[in-house]
């Protein structure tokens, strides 16, 4: 803040107890965002290295995944025929907006770039397929060669290799969002969907391959209809089980996320819980892979007893999360509504999901699309700046929370002519405001502490 470095101190009764919190910065009528200047009046714009520029890292992955989509689908349709190819194709491509959708749906709170997310999709559907056909291959084929053992071989290779090399594959797109997205990655659900992603990409191109075999296979030998190798894979990996490679993944999403809110003192703790994410998703996946050496009824038992209530299990703590965020909404914008950025009923709505749907639609009846998406965005920001000071909260704030405080007020006082009202409008609509104890005198009376 330009005009006063001081902050507004929160009253005594609104402290909680624990470490020092940052300071909540005090509301001016119109403020001055000097960490946020405009485009005008921008002097110095530091020059990076040729192969530091965004436009020649995005043009760099793109190249690469456009490679491996080129090499791993020609090494499908070799494998499966022209035919084959089309029709494993078209089949594949079924769950793939259900797993999305699903997966988008636990990210509505504070939804990610889209960026972020079809990368994770083509580097599972590309990259970590292409890996994974390749390193099989040559695992199985070395393990026969040194064994004698062909069918051995393609038990331990399905077993024991397929798990570590493509749970190491996929967790690759994770690491590498957590890394170079580390802003868009800050919890629970992030790693979850970012799994999710990464998972269906490499399904998807994981049933072309099994799917275009099989009606390649049915081809060969003449058969059709419900008997047919292809209706029965299709039954298998798309009906019943179209959720495995995303359960396993999501072991590892979740290791991660947890990793994302632990303080960065805990480095050790910060390192040790993705990996222990990914051994978890390699024994959860060779368990599934090797149930059909259990015998005839060894893969029910498996999906019955322990893939079911396992994706039951993910899918309550997936949810659960996504309440949680809501909660954290809930806790943490009161503090800048008693600082006057917030009305006092903009944090019940923020923290309903019905609420800011309903906001979004009377700025849409009222004022037209435009009044609707600056809700939207108001929104966005809000649970943004919500979930940053949870974070520094927590002892795990960036290095950059000032100037990314500011930053979000800064955009949030842009918009909060036309959100402000609305989110109000949604809020007593919903019945979610806030009403005083008519015995209190609450003069300074913090509302969000009872």
């Amino acid at each position: 803040m330009s005009q006063s470095p001081a902050h507004r101190p929160a009253p005594p009764h609104s402290r909680p107890a624990g470490p020092a919190q940052p300071a909540i910065p005090a509301y001016h009528p119109r403020p001055s965002f000097d960490a946020v200047p405009e485009r005008s009046r921008w002097r110095y714009k530091p020059r990076r290295a040729f192969w530091r520029s965004r436009a020649v890292r995005a043009s760099a992955v793109i190249l690469v995944l456009a490679l491996c989509a080129l090499v791993i689908l020609a090494l499908v349709r070799e494998q499966t025929g022209t035919a084959g190819f089309l029709v494993g194709l078209g089949l594949a491509l079924l769950p793939v907006p259900l797993l999305m959708a699903a997966f988008r749906w636990l990210d509505r709170v504070e939804p990610g770039p889209w960026k972020n997310l079809l990368f994770s999709f083509a580097w599972g559907a590309f990259a970590a397929a292409l890996v994974a056909i390749v390193a099989n291959t040559f695992a199985t084929r070395w393990i026969a060669t040194a064994t004698a053992d062909p069918t051995s071989a393609d038990t331990l290779g399905a077993t024991v290799v397929a798990p570590v090399v493509e749970e190491s594959a996929k967790a690759a797109a994770i690491l590498l969002v957590f890394l170079f997205r580390r802003r868009d990655f800050t919890g629970l659900v992030d790693g979850v969907v970012i799994a999710g992603f990464t998972a269906t990409g490499f399904a998807f191109t994981e049933n072309i391959l099994y799917l275009g075999s099989a009606f390649g296979e049915d081809q060969e030998f003449g058969a059709s209809g419900i008997g047919s190798v292809t209706a029965a894979t299709f039954f298998v990996r798309v009906v019943m089980s179209p959720f495995a490679h995303p359960l396993f993944t999501v072991l590892t999403g979740i290791g991660f996320g947890i990793a994302a809110m632990t303080a960065r003192r805990r480095r050790v703790v910060r390192v040790v819980l993705p990996v222990l994410g990914l051994l978890l998703a390699m024994g959860v996946h060779a368990l599934w892979n090797g149930s059909t050496t259990f015998g005839p009824w060894g893969f029910v038992a498996v999906y019955g007893a322990f893939m079911l209530p396992a994706l039951g299990l993910l899918t309550w703590l997936a949810v659960w999360t996504r309440q949680r965020e809501l909660r954290t909404i809930a806790a943490e914008l009161p503090a800048y509504a008693s600082a006057g950025w917030l009305t006092a009923d903009e944090p019940l709505a923020l923290s309903s999901m019905r609420a800011r749907s309903l906001a979004r639609d009377y700025a849409s009846r009222a004022f037209g699309p435009a009044a609707a998406r600056s809700v939207g965005e108001y929104e966005a920001f809000a649970t943004t700046l919500a979930f940053l000071r949870h974070r520094a909260r927590r002892g795990a704030a960036d290095r950059d929370f000032t100037a990314r405080e500011q930053e979000l007020l800064h955009h949030m006082w842009q918009r909060k002519a036309t959100a402000a009202p609305a989110l109000t409008f949604a809020a007593r609509a919903t019945g979610r405001v806030w009403t005083p104890p008519p015995h209190r005198d609450y003069a300074g009376y913090n509302p969000y502490r009872y």
